[in-house]
């Protein structure tokens, strides 16, 4: 039995026979160059998101509608990713001027919306989609996704995209002022405090077990950003402070990874998720940029110190992935780490690129495709973990670690990790590693299996924001 194609499916949802012609007609196959793709592509684009607004909201489609919109949107992506394929280094170029202005990622996307409509959604778009939940919007940041993926894609534009988010953020210079005044810095989800020649960076979303959501991630960059800069540390001690848990209250925890709740509920749009990566990840990873040349540790190199994570309880999720970019790991005798990828149905950030190298390959997809549980304590964790401790000992060897740390000077440190990371995880393979999650996190973001996941795992239904 053949498939019905994209124009039946659309008549048996009751779109108007007129604007289906006239969508199905104006598809376009062939790339040219960008000024006519540009109009071409768009007027196609245009027509689609007409048609899937005379469609109902997705909540209250029936099986025709949910299949008709479906069309509408593969097929759209579908043209994207040709267009994308043939102009996204040349439209790169307009957009920073031939890659002589850094853009970050999150103006970027809306720099491209509105220099070619329909290719990614403009701001009200996304707005428009922000308050739902998850499971109820039509997942119009996809297309932030395909385009995200193609600029990392090519080398040049790819590198200079990593280049431009390893930058300080211009509003990281009023809360690096704080700090040399006051010492500390409370930026509400993160503080940061000085202990002699170490700077603390806390993480302090309490409420929610320290998990990471769409109310820490700028906090959280700012506070990289800003340790790494300080003039008065040489080195970074990344801890998790207390909670308000119930059953952990009063107990410092490491980080629960990713709000699940938030994401059910569509509190974290699917910009989070790159962001991240090519933002504080990748700046404890290789350190903040200067603007004249990029960090690629053979022709460039950033400002840096070594890092220590203090892992008090659990490393779940994305804080377990944070141990995989750490200098030096202390673990408490009773704390373990997951990835429980899996369960949510989501791609565990660079956990796929840079687990095996610790653990190796089965233990890793293990952790990643089946959720293995690593106590830190263990054989598997201690491949992870350099050190393990009495949880009531953890604040007397960090002082210790940091000490024989920074003994022999920081700037043997520094040269040290350079050369390790230029051997394991130079900037290249980075970039191509996150031009293929860009992708795939985005379709995984929007996906049914995700809440489902979400449901069966977490009750995530009956959590409150």
């Amino acid at each position: 039995m053949n498939r019905p194609s994209a124009g039946e499916l659309l008549g048996s949802a009751g779109l108007p026979s007129q604007a289906i012609a006239d969508w199905t007609v104006a598809a376009p196959f062939r790339t040219s160059d960008l000024t006519s793709d540009r109009r071409i592509y768009g007027a196609y684009w245009t027509a689609g998101a007409r048609l899937l607004a005379a469609l109902p909201k997705k909540p209250v489609r029936n099986a025709a509608e949910r299949a008709a919109a479906e069309a509408i949107l593969s097929a759209g992506r579908g043209a994207r990713d040709r267009f994308l394929a043939a102009h996204a280094r040349a439209l790169y170029d307009e957009l920073t001027t031939d890659c002589t202005r850094f853009v970050r990622l999150e103006e970027l996307v809306y720099l491209a919306a509105e220099a070619v409509p329909g290719l990614v959604p403009l701001r009200h778009d996304v707005a428009a989609e922000a308050s739902l939940d998850q499971r109820d919007k039509d997942g119009v940041e996809i297309d932030q996704g395909l385009f995200t993926s193609r600029v990392l894609a090519d080398e040049r534009t790819g590198l200079h995209l990593c280049h431009a988010m390893l930058l300080p953020r211009a509003d990281s210079a009023e809360p690096a002022a704080r700090l040399a005044v006051d010492g500390t810095l409370d930026l509400g989800a993160v503080r940061l405090e000085r202990h002699g020649r170490a700077i603390h960076l806390i993480a302090a979303n309490a409420r929610f077990l320290n998990a990471e959501d769409d109310t820490t991630l700028d906090a959280m960059e700012i506070a990289a950003d800003v340790a790494t800069l300080d003039p008065e540390s040489d080195i970074i001690v990344m801890r998790g402070g207390s909670v308000e848990h119930p059953k952990y209250r009063d107990r410092p925890i490491f980080g629960a990874g990713i709000n699940l709740t938030h994401l059910y509920r569509g509190a974290i749009p699917y910009l989070w998720f790159p962001r991240r990566e090519l933002g504080y990840v990748h700046k404890i990873f290789r350190g903040v940029a200067r603007p004249n040349a990029l960090p690629d540790d053979v022709n460039g190199f950033g400002i840096e110190k070594p890092w220590i994570a203090a892992v008090d309880t659990f490393a779940i999720g994305g804080h377990c992935q944070i141990l995989l970019a750490m200098d030096y790991v202390i673990a408490a005798a009773d704390a373990f780490m997951t990835l429980p990828a899996r369960k949510e149905g989501i791609i565990p950030g660079l956990a796929n690129l840079r687990l095996p190298r610790f653990v190796g390959d089965r233990i890793a997809r293990q952790a990643i495709q089946y959720e293995r549980r690593l106590p830190c304590d263990s054989p598997e964790g201690r491949l992870i973990c350099d050190e393990i401790v009495a949880p009531e000992n953890m604040a007397a060897s960090v002082a210790r670690v940091v000490a024989g740390l920074t003994s022999a000077g920081a700037v043997g440190a520094i040269g040290n990790r350079r050369g390790l990371r230029v051997g394991q995880e130079p900037i290249d393979i980075f970039r191509r590693y996150v031009s293929l999650y860009a992708r795939e996190q985005a379709y995984c973001h929007f996906s049914p299996a995700l809440i489902a996941n979400l449901e069966r795992n977490w009750d995530a239904q009956n959590r409150k924001l």
